[in-house]
């Protein structure tokens, strides 16, 4: 295998960070953040950063992704707050707080027993004929089905039996069917095959979170202070998985009103939802069915942000595109998650973070750092949790932005635009060696609460708003639960009706 990347042209450390000081400070991460999304810099002298990395053991700075992407988003909440006359407050973000947020789905527990995330039994790494290696994500049925099926009906699901299938591929060729399949396979690259692919070049050119305004709508300038910054605001959440929940949970956790929609004919992790479901209420709806796109129609025609994570153009299918969205409610925020970018030969792919930071060089990165021959994914799914605490702060950011200017807008984040933005805050040499978390500390952070799947055990909030602190006023309950309905007059219909 050493042998093999040496006639790639790959040096073993050519990736390694001479000196740590070479990084930007999580400070400066933030305000680059902050200057991106072109709101006030004065905003950033109420942040409180605290703890150093490594925590998590990575080459990567997942940890200072972790604390900056959060901050950024209990910031933008703290803004919102004080120009609607609710007055300054400081917010703090410990990194080991964050980094622990960051791994949220594996610290859950329902009646004392774990519940944490879980991998399909044939998901993960696998060596193929060329001795090149793809990851394989089949934790959705239908996914799993059509790798099976693609292997050859004769393959069982079984790890040595899908091994020993791939055994006859070579690497780029499966990875190529799966997606012509519609499938979620990638091929490991190395930073440098990535940057050269033409995915990868289109992918460095995102910035981690892209604001734009679509259309024309009169100033909605923010109303009067509330008890939580979102307090007010509606909030549909359209996703699944974890980026875009966590997207949603955290507008809930400020306040808004947030109302998740679900298919009944999808499939779904109860232990997500556990998670990513606190301070919301849940609705299904089904898209095939003219009366319930009607429905759909008309909760977004009264919402302050539509948030959908889908594959690229399956919403936009059924009538819910940016500019359509646009066109029936002026003024509204679309908040759009991605794969891979809206630019690029992989823009309609499906894709997970785990195929991500395998196809974006990360994992051989780690690898190559560790001083191993096999892939080595990074200590958490950064690249979900990082993509969904930055649509949360892209949509916040929007929010103060059509106050001031007026206009519809649309905010688009990616996993491969949040691995970028991730590979540019440098690389940490030892990082590797981080003693990671302990139970003590975990045990600190985490909650409890009632939820409908039992007494729910799960990670706090990790920034701490010294005015209005973040809360989950509803518990997580299975999808379906609520009628698709709001529950208050928006204030966007209140400021419409002036």
């Amino acid at each position: 295998m050493v042998g093999e990347r040496a006639s790639l042209g790959l040096d073993r450390w050519a990736t390694r960070v001479k000196a740590n000081a070479m990084n930007p400070t999580p400070p400066d991460i933030l305000a680059a953040l902050w200057r991106q999304a072109a709101l006030d810099p004065a905003a950033l002298a109420q942040i409180s950063l605290t703890g150093t990395e490594p925590i998590q053991p990575s080459s990567f700075r997942v940890d200072a992704a972790a604390q900056t992407s959060i901050a950024a988003s209990g910031l933008a909440a703290v803004e919102i707050h004080r120009q609607r006359g609710g007055g300054a407050q400081r917010v703090a973000v410990a990194m080991r707080d964050a980094a622990i947020e960051f791994r949220s789905e594996h610290w859950l527990s329902i009646a004392g027993q774990p519940a944490g995330a879980r991998w399909d039994a044939i998901a993960g790494l696998y060596q193929c004929g060329d001795g090149r290696w793809v990851r394989l994500h089949t934790n959705f049925p239908h996914h799993r089905d059509g790798v099976l099926r693609l292997l050859g009906d004769e393959v069982a699901h079984d790890r040595a039996a899908v091994a020993k299938a791939l055994s006859t591929w070579r690497a780029a060729e499966f990875e190529a069917a799966a997606a012509e399949a519609g499938l979620v396979v990638t091929m490991t690259r190395s930073l440098a095959e990535w940057a050269a692919s033409p995915q990868g070049e289109a992918a460095s050119s995102l910035p981690p979170v892209l604001i734009e305004r679509i259309g024309d709508a009169p100033r909605m300038p923010l109303p009067p202070a509330a008890e939580r910054p979102l307090s007010g605001f509606r909030v549909l959440d359209l996703t699944r998985v974890i980026a875009g929940p966590v997207a949603g949970r955290t507008f809930a956790a400020h306040g808004a009103d947030v109302l998740h929609i679900s298919a009944p004919h999808l499939p779904s992790f109860d232990e997500l939802v556990m998670d990513t479901g606190r301070g919301k209420r849940t609705a299904a709806l089904d898209l095939r069915n003219a009366n319930d796109e009607t429905r759909l129609r008309d909760l977004a025609a009264r919402t302050d942000i539509f948030l959908q994570g889908y594959r690229p153009g399956a919403i936009a299918g059924h009538g819910f595109a940016p500019e359509a969205l646009a066109a029936l409610n002026p003024g509204i925020i679309c908040v759009s998650l991605s794969a891979y970018g809206h630019l690029g030969p992989w823009a309609a792919r499906r894709g997970f973070d785990s195929l991500v930071q395998n196809a974006n060089g990360m994992n051989d990165a780690e690898a190559l750092a560790a001083r191993e021959d096999k892939p080595r994914p990074l200590p958490c799914q950064a690249l979900d949790h990082a993509s969904g605490y930055l649509l949360a702060f892209g949509a916040m950011a929007a929010l103060l932005r059509r106050a001031e200017e007026g206009g519809s807008w649309l905010v688009r984040v990616s996993l491969a635009g949040t691995g970028e933005w991730i590979k540019r805050l440098g690389r940490l040499e030892g990082g590797l060696t981080a003693p990671g978390l302990t139970p003590a500390e975990i045990d600190a952070a985490l909650e409890e609460s009632d939820s409908g799947f039992g007494v729910m055990r799960a990670t706090r909030h990790a920034a701490r708003l010294s005015a209005t602190p973040p809360r989950w006023d509803l518990p997580a309950m299975p999808l379906g639960s609520h009628a698709p309905e709001w529950r208050q007059t928006s204030l966007q219909t209140a400021q419409k009706q002036r």
